[in-house]
């Protein structure tokens, strides 16, 4: 039986080596996705992708084997063992033939793995409930801008006069998920699509800042009355 400190430190090691590695994937795809490489054709991707995902796979099982409940970890991180399979190297290794737009969309899988992650450690790291909560979805929301951009490069870039490079393309997400709105206007249907995302996600985000700070206010006027 693992002890519960020895737990601890090896699912924190875990979330922390999944967060290095989704950094990193990040990087790969951002390098792919600005000098329009082929990324099938890139041997180096595939292969770091693959490993990506089986250290994945093996921390979902050195987790499960580590729970109290197996059954009940199962049920609840089902969703983690999903997305840690490596559908791209299968798909090629098969030979499946998928269009170039459907296997650009299939890379960014694992991501979302690594994102899971990231809001895991920011919650364990955080003090306070409320803090914990924004900055859990602070984590998302920057993901979804950062990835919503790079897919919105790829299918806006060489169509929309207005997207010439990745910072037209940031700027476009970032105005959206503050719902500021942009001078750019997405022309493809993937474009317009991921606009309704990101606006969204921000129309769902940003009022928690309202909700950090009012809590902030209402602990420093409670600490003011006990003193």
């Amino acid at each position: 039986m693992v002890s519960p400190e020895t737990k601890k430190i090896v699912l924190r090691i875990i979330n922390w080596v999944i967060i290095t590695l989704s950094i990193l994937l990040i990087t790969f795809i951002s390098i792919d996705t600005f000098n329009n490489i082929d990324f099938l054709e890139n041997p180096r991707y595939m292969g770091f992708q693959l490993w990506v995902c089986l250290i994945f796979l093996l921390a979902f099982f050195i987790e499960l084997f580590m729970s109290d409940s197996r059954w009940r970890y199962f049920r609840s991180h089902w969703l983690f063992f999903v997305l840690s399979i490596p559908y791209l190297n299968m798909l090629h290794h098969f030979g499946v033939q998928l269009d170039p737009e459907q296997m650009f969309y299939v890379r960014f899988i694992p991501l979302a793995r690594g994102v899971m992650a990231m809001v895991i450690v920011v919650s364990a790291i955080s003090g306070y409930r409320i803090t914990s909560f924004l900055c859990s979805y602070m984590v998302i929301l920057c993901s979804f801008i950062y990835l919503g951009s790079l897919i919105f490069l790829y299918k806006e870039h060489g169509v929309n006069p207005m997207v010439n490079d990745f910072g037209s393309a940031l700027w476009w997400a970032c105005m959206n998920a503050t719902t500021l709105g942009c001078t750019i206007n997405p022309v493809t249907v993937t474009g317009k699509i991921i606009g309704c995302v990101v606006s969204v996600s921000g129309i769902i985000m940003f009022p928690l800042f309202t909700v950090y700070f009012t809590s902030l206010i209402t602990r420093y006027k409670q600490r003011r009355n006990h003193q």
